[in-house]
């Protein structure tokens, strides 16, 4: 029997639970062709999310378009993924999609090939015979041509927008910003995993993107939801878990789309047909987990300095909205002045291993805040 709780990919039909104010909440937004910034931490479904709601949209009536930027590096990248996503949303044979390259991209040469599925693949080369066309605002002028020339909505999608701040200069952020101002027919969802690098790109006046769009964050999902979910899943499977364990696993997780799957997975494999999750089994699956994380999270350990140790074994430890740069924080776990804590708090941000919340510092991976409190505080 197949375990029913999926995690790691995108996660789709009976394996999707809840969210039906932030689906309802974000189709209206791509109705009225908003601009709306999407962001959260790691792994809390927000391409899974945002695939639905495009999945769910009548193909008649809209042109979806996801462009993941997390490959990007620069604006010939950027460049190249657009194109590409536009091309292949259009484009359902290799024909079509010749045309459709040939009419919307003047310097922009197409090679078509098939994939696993027969579906046609675009990659581009430049035509260097025509260095004067610019390329970065005829990628961004395509979504409103598009619609004028299919009759319909667009929706475009920037997944990992965040990437965007990696490029070397902010030509992206600015001519995106001009562009899209214009675009009235076309909704467009900016998503991030880096709250506190998409949180400055539209908050921070200084930046070209600063209030261009409304900004929705996405939370955990209460337990309420998970009860009658995880509940559901173990029925359905012979099994059963009571409300009381389920509220112990929500502990742990916090509610975390990703987490929560993870943890419910080895759970229904320590649970046999016909038998019932008892309190025992959810400190051997976290165990579990545990062990099989164990290399990979010794590994980002040893790579850290003593003092980003320190800074996260205090913080796993610790509340959250611990104050990290209190002198009794800086004293009880050794880390000597608030300069050494500035240079730890920077390297994890950097190394995406902490974030920043209204609240303090955390660390978003429930996992490795476990995983320290368990291996590294004894």
């Amino acid at each position: 029997m197949r375990n029913p709780f999926q995690y790691g990919g995108v996660v789709t039909g009976e394996s999707f639970c809840n969210r039906t104010r932030e689906l309802a909440d974000i189709r209206r937004s791509v109705e009225n062709a908003e601009k709306l910034f999407v962001y959260s931490e790691r792994r809390l479904g927000k391409t899974s999310l945002i695939r639905k709601v495009l999945s769910e949209l009548p193909e008649q009536d809209y042109l979806t378009v996801y462009i993941d930027l997390w490959p990007t590096d620069g604006e010939t990248s950027f460049v190249l993924a657009c194109a590409k996503a536009f091309s292949e949303a259009m484009a359902t044979s290799t024909d079509k999609l010749l045309k459709t390259t040939k009419l919307f991209f003047s310097r922009l040469v197409p090679s078509v090939s098939a994939n696993d599925e027969g579906k046609p693949v675009v990659t581009f080369g430049f035509d260097q015979k025509r260095p004067d066309i610019p390329l970065l605002e005829e990628v961004l002028a395509m979504p409103a041509k598009a619609s004028a020339n299919e009759g319909k909505r667009v929706v475009v999608v920037f997944d990992e927008f965040q990437q965007i701040l990696e490029y070397e200069s902010d030509n992206v952020e600015r001519l995106l910003r001009s562009t899209i101002q214009h675009q009235s027919d076309v909704a467009y969802i900016f998503c991030g995993s880096r709250k506190h690098l998409i949180r400055q790109m539209f908050m921070d006046s200084q930046r070209p993107m600063y209030r261009s769009g409304a900004h929705y964050p996405l939370g955990l999902i209460g337990e309420d939801h998970w009860q009658g979910f995880i509940t559901e899943k173990f029925k359905v499977t012979g099994k059963s878990i009571s409300t009381d364990i389920i509220s112990k696993l929500c502990a742990l997780t916090e509610g975390h789309p990703f987490y929560t799957q993870h943890l419910c997975h080895p759970l229904w494999e320590l649970c046999e047909t016909g038998g019932a999750v008892s309190d025992e089994m959810i400190g051997q699956a976290t165990e579990l987990l545990l062990e099989r994380e164990s290399y990979a999270f010794m590994n980002l350990w040893d790579s850290l300095t003593r003092n980003a140790r320190r800074l996260l074994k205090g913080v796993a430890a610790e509340p959250l909205g611990i104050q990290v740069f209190s002198a009794e924080f800086i004293r009880k776990y050794q880390l000597g002045s608030s300069s050494n804590v500035q240079r730890a708090v920077d390297l994890l941000l950097k190394k995406d291993i902490i974030d920043k919340e209204e609240g303090g510092i955390v660390i978003p991976d429930r996992f490795f805040r476990l995983w320290i409190n368990s291996k590294q505080n004894n």
